[in-house]
């Protein structure tokens, strides 16, 4: 007879096993959502963290990545910051903790950790999957967030930015979000670590977007050198509905974030469109599952990422379409700067195709930049330093110009140029 030891638990696990021991009696929740908790921290004590073996984290070995838990919740930082586009109006989570929650007009916004305490923040945590580690860390830690609501026909004429800011220790918050129909607007989702003690945080955003609605939404994590950061976002798409997402990761040491979109309502439209910068010895994975799941949907997806020093970066999307989704149209690629011999990245796209009348397309390329470009620019007298900024930043501004808003674009650049200026 064969038997199978358990796996010992790693220091990591045992951390998180104990700081959840720890917090448990100042978590907010009713019994039934305790009772999630204590599933969700024992299945991470039972299965340890996802390994190469888990082939959604095939290219990202949490076992062996994560190496240490910092100690206590969120520790003070200096508060909020300046928005990332001037004018926009601010809600923010401060250190694990809703702090402002003062909504323009037609958006309704409330504290998450009043809908833990009664208790209806339990359908929230249902899992995306079986692999599902951020919901479970997540569900069983996050203790805030804010939720919006945004009014039917609503024209939010200035971006609505939402702000994470960490100092240290832990955060685990969550954002549900429902956008009203034909309602339109920018939204900005930034997660920002102040001073040089290292983080552990986890968020989650569940985003509805009603019939008709026309949005755009923005991801911009802007981690800390020795902090990690696991962001999910859960999307729904109604009828008519369309949605921008723009994903861009400049920062962290370990990164993973995920998008899982549901394309449930006819003739929506979804465009995601996405910068990774990587340098150091960092490792980010973005991983994306899109279900086309009624006909007459549109999607595309196109990632651009810069590798810099010993860092590696994955991207894995996986594109369904369901036999009763006809006519539908999605293509996705992804395009890697490897600018390091010691870099690496990794890329894995996948088609499921049920339905027979369709135009779905992947594509993806790595490459170091084009010596041919680079000639043409020193021999007009442009250093080689200078010459080689200007081809990656064009790489990136690229796809940064599709947003089709000048102050949004403008801020995304300063904030990609600032990071290429200390790591280039």
């Amino acid at each position: 007879m064969n038997m199978q030891s358990k796996r010992p638990i790693t220091a990591a696990e045992q951390a998180l096993v104990d700081s959840f021991v720890g917090k448990l009696g100042s978590l907010p929740g009713n019994g039934a959502i305790t009772a999630i908790r204590d599933d969700f921290i024992e299945d991470i004590k039972q299965n340890g963290l996802p390994t190469r073996r888990v082939e959604a984290w095939h290219y990202t070995d949490l076992r062996n990545l994560l190496k240490k838990i910092p100690d206590g919740d969120g520790e003070a930082g200096s508060g909020a910051v300046e928005p990332l586009v001037a004018g926009s109006g601010v809600v923010s989570v401060l250190d694990g903790r809703a702090d402002d929650v003062d909504a323009p007009d037609g958006v309704s916004a409330g504290f998450y950790r009043d809908a833990l305490s009664e208790g209806i923040a339990a359908q929230r945590m249902v899992l995306q999957s079986t692999d599902d580690l951020i919901g479970r860390l997540n569900g069983a830690f996050a203790n805030d967030g804010i939720s919006l609501t945004v009014n039917d026909g609503l024209n939010l004429t200035d971006p609505l930015e939402i702000q994470v800011v960490q100092g240290g220790g832990q955060s685990h918050s969550r954002f549900p979000v429902t956008i009203g129909r034909g309602a339109t607007g920018t939204f900005i989702e930034r997660h920002i670590s102040q001073g040089d003690d290292a983080t552990l945080a986890s968020s989650i955003t569940d985003l509805h977007v009603g019939d008709d609605a026309d949005i755009v939404w923005v991801i911009s994590q802007e981690r800390g050198l020795s902090d990690t950061h696991f962001g999910q976002i859960n999307i729904e798409l109604g009828t008519n509905a369309k949605l921008t997402l723009f994903v861009a990761n400049a920062g962290g040491k370990l990164v993973r974030q995920e998008i899982h979109i549901s394309a449930s309502g006819e003739n929506s439209e979804l465009v995601l469109r996405g910068v990774n910068l990587l340098g150091g010895d960092s490792h980010t994975d973005v991983t994306m599952t899109l279900d086309h799941l009624v006909p007459n949907c549109v999607s595309t997806e196109t990632f651009r990422n810069v590798v810099f020093d010993r860092a590696r970066g994955v991207f894995q999307g996986q594109i369904k379409v369901a036999q009763i989704a006809q006519k539908t149209d999605a293509r996705m690629a992804c395009n890697t700067l490897l600018l390091s011999d010691e870099g690496d990245f990794s890329s894995k796209p996948e088609l499921e195709i049920f339905a027979d009348d369709v135009q779905c397309a992947h594509g993806a390329t790595v490459t170091d930049i084009d010596e041919n470009h680079l000639f043409y620019m020193k021999a007009r007298g442009i250093r080689e330093r200078k010459a080689r900024a200007m081809l990656v930043k064009a790489f990136i501004a690229e796809i940064v110009e599709e947003l089709d808003d000048e102050a949004l674009i403008e801020a995304l650049e300063n904030r990609f140029e600032n990071w290429l200026d200390a790591h280039g």
